[in-house]
């Protein structure tokens, strides 16, 4: 999306959290890739999650870290992973289900069309 509509919509990724935490319920499929990652207890150390984040997945648009008080999580229902489009307005234009199985790039291609007008 990001390569197909990046000179005409902004993307920006929000980290809110690991997903899979070695204290909590670690995924195989992050054991096998070596993403192994407590909890964030200090904003340094989410900061540091983030831009593993960023590496691992080759994201080539810019990211901000939520807070410690984890507002953007709650107020977006960000957890464990959502898309949003946020329509010239400020408002909500599309909100994914949440991921992964809840990303359908389809659907949101689709609601980014309609903004740009393609």
């Amino acid at each position: 999306m990001y390569e197909k509509y990046g000179k005409e919509v902004e993307f920006l990724l929000v980290y809110v959290r690991e997903a899979h935490p070695t204290d909590g319920w670690v995924a195989p499929a992050n054991e096998k890739a070596g993403i192994l990652l407590p909890t964030a207890r200090s904003i340094e150390q989410k900061d540091e999650h983030a831009t593993l984040c960023v590496r691992k997945l080759d994201i080539k648009f810019p990211a901000v870290v939520d807070g410690m008080d984890n507002k953007v999580e709650l107020a977006y229902s960000g957890w464990p992973t959502r898309q949003y489009l946020i329509g010239k307005n400020g408002k909500i234009a599309y909100k994914g289900g949440p991921g992964p199985m809840g990303l359908k790039p389809p659907e949101l291609d689709e609601a980014i069309r309609k903004i740009v007008k393609r």
